[in-house]
């Protein structure tokens, strides 16, 4: 995470919630330059160097871009990150289900960190310390994450023990099934899904599993025109989903995302017919 000096009063989010998501890009600036044609976001320098910017949405903050290093060759790709009281705690309930811890516990400027991937390879971080107001389908903040992967009740289990989801007697993330996806809530409203195999049916082995990040915008057809533009492309083109109408696209590094007219949670949301769109 990195976060400035200028952005709103930081809280202390729901455990187990998401609380940012992230995006290490090869070209920054081309980065900024993409997305602020896509979504029309403005970028301010965050609190751990040149190298890190965040992205902002009517002056509140939305997401964290950084420069991956030239020397990684890793996917370029969107990244949650959790809330969590003990990083070093989550780390080692990781370690023990047999998944990977890939960086830290560090420390940055308002908390610790740590970058991690469940037993499929799906990645995903962890926050200990106070968080900027943001919630997954609420403001500036993404519409919805959703992961999906293989086994979402295998997976539901891993990151309930890792995060202490719907755990009795703790404040935390509430966990349950609806809409044939296994959806969790911060006890005010929905905030992420697991998407995956539905009940008594075998996992599908042609999923790569990830976490997906749905961003809120004005008009889909725009976003995607300008994403092509821009130097993206179109994986899915625009159609009426359970999120609304909607579109996935790839940045030009790789990275991918769904663009939604859609600002709440799927279960806020009005349906939509097969053909419709906005006006």
């Amino acid at each position: 995470m990195s976060v400035s000096a200028h952005e709103p009063a930081a809280r202390h989010a729901v455990p187990g919630a998401p609380c940012w998501v992230s995006l290490m890009a090869r070209d920054l600036a081309a980065a900024q330059d993409f997305y602020s044609a896509v979504l029309g976001w403005t970028f301010q320098p965050g609190m751990l160097g040149g190298e890190f910017s965040v992205a902002l949405f009517d002056g509140r903050p939305v997401a964290g871009l950084g420069a991956l290093a030239h020397t990684l060759h890793v996917p370029v790709s969107w990244t949650p990150y959790f809330a969590v009281a003990s990083a070093d705690d989550v780390t080692a309930r990781v370690r023990e289900r047999g998944a990977t811890v890939a960086v830290g516990p560090l420390r940055f400027a308002h908390g610790r960190a740590a970058l991690a991937a469940d037993l499929d390879g799906a990645v995903f971080g962890v926050w200990e310390g106070t968080v900027l107001d943001w919630s997954v389908g609420r403001g500036s903040a993404p519409a919805w994450l959703e992961l999906r992967t293989r086994d979402a009740f295998a997976a539901a289990i891993f990151y309930g023990e890792v995060l202490r989801w719907a755990v009795p007697g703790e404040a935390g993330c509430e966990v349950d099934y609806a809409q044939g996806q296994v959806l969790v809530s911060d006890g005010t409203h929905a905030v992420a899904g697991l998407r995956g195999g539905a009940i008594e049916e075998a996992p599908d082995p042609s999923i790569r599993p990830r976490w997906h990040v749905y961003f809120p915008c004005s008009d889909v057809d725009t976003s995607m025109k300008a994403a092509i533009a821009a130097g993206g492309s179109v994986v899915q083109p625009p159609r009426a989903g359970a999120h609304g109408y909607e579109a996935t696209l790839r940045d030009p590094d790789g990275g991918l995302f769904t663009v939604t007219t859609v600002r709440g949670r799927p279960m806020e949301s009005t349906s939509v017919a097969p053909d419709a769109r906005p006006a």
